[in-house]
This record gives structure tokens, C-alpha cells and sequence, in this order.
């Protein structure tokens, strides 16, 4: 049974329905945060890079982030009102989260000592509340909720 390594809290400033968790050197990315994101597309991958859609325009999402040693538990879909899995590669083991109006986040998240291949399951819910605030008050703070969850890829 896979055991969890380490769980952080981080918050998600997302702009235009978008954040990304994107490898934390970004010197070298052959696309880097926001380019070529896609609208409507709650889980998109590219290279060292996770695009994820937000229901809400403009607010701060709450993140809790995992790192397991194998895969974890499966997660009941019906507690999420969104979920998907990808493959994320990482040169040096650590990532940070990117906002379109903002740019980098301070705060890093630490997959591992050094780089390595990735499995990753987000989920969400909170999506209709966030939505539902982004067209009446324009923010909202931690209302839409995700769980990202990173586990070692099978070799």
C-alpha cells in the first residue's frame, strides 16, 4: 500500500478560469505557462507543465498538494465534481504554481530531491459555487477547492 510522503497547502491565484503547476526552473520549457492554454480543458499536459481550467473567472483557489511514494488510494468520484490524471516530468524536483495576471508563485512544492517521471490525479469540487461567485461578486477566496495528488510513474 503507497504511503504518504509529504502534503502542503498552497493557494491558486487564478485569472481568466486558469492556473498551472509548471516545473519550478522554467529557464527551459519548450512551452511555458500560460501559452497555447486551452479554454474548457480541465486537465491539459504539456512538458513539464499542468494547465488547469478553473469554473471560476477570477479568485484564489485552495490546493492541497500530495506526494506518495505509489499510487494512492482511488478517490470516490462522486465527492469531486472534477477529476483527471497525467504524466509529469520534473528536472529538478520541484514544482511552482503560475498565475495568468500574476505570474510565479512564491511558494514551491517539493515532488522530490532531485528530477524524475510523475504520475498526477487533480480533483476538484467547488466548481457551481465558484462560477456562481465570479459572475455576481467577481472573487472569491478558497471556494473552489482541488486535491493534487503526485505519485512516482512506474519506470
Amino acid at each position: 500500500m503507497a504511503r504518504l510522503v509529504r502534503k502542503q497547502h498552497v493557494n491558486a491565484d487564478v485569472a481568466y478560469h486558469a492556473f498551472g503547476l509548471q516545473e519550478s526552473d522554467d529557464g527551459d520549457l519548450p512551452v511555458p505557462f500560460p501559452d497555447d492554454f486551452e479554454q474548457g480543458v480541465f486537465l491539459n499536459a504539456f512538458p513539464r507543465r499542468l494547465d488547469i481550467y478553473s469554473a471560476g473567472h477570477t479568485h484564489t483557489a485552495s490546493v492541497a498538494v500530495e506526494v506518495w511514494d505509489g499510487p494512492p488510494p482511488d478517490q470516490d468520484p462522486a465527492q469531486w465534481d472534477e477529476w483527471a490524471e497525467a504524466d509529469f516530468e520534473s528536472v529538478s524536483g520541484e514544482v511552482a504554481v503560475w498565475s495568468m495576471s500574476l505570474g510565479r508563485a512564491d511558494d514551491v512544492i517539493t515532488l522530490a530531491g532531485s528530477g524524475g517521471s510523475w504520475r498526477v490525479r487533480v480533483s476538484c469540487n467547488g466548481r457551481a459555487a465558484a462560477a456562481a461567485l465570479s459572475e455576481d461578486e467577481g472573487t472569491g477566496d478558497g471556494v473552489e477547492r482541488y486535491l493534487v495528488q503526485f505519485w512516482p510513474a512506474k519506470p
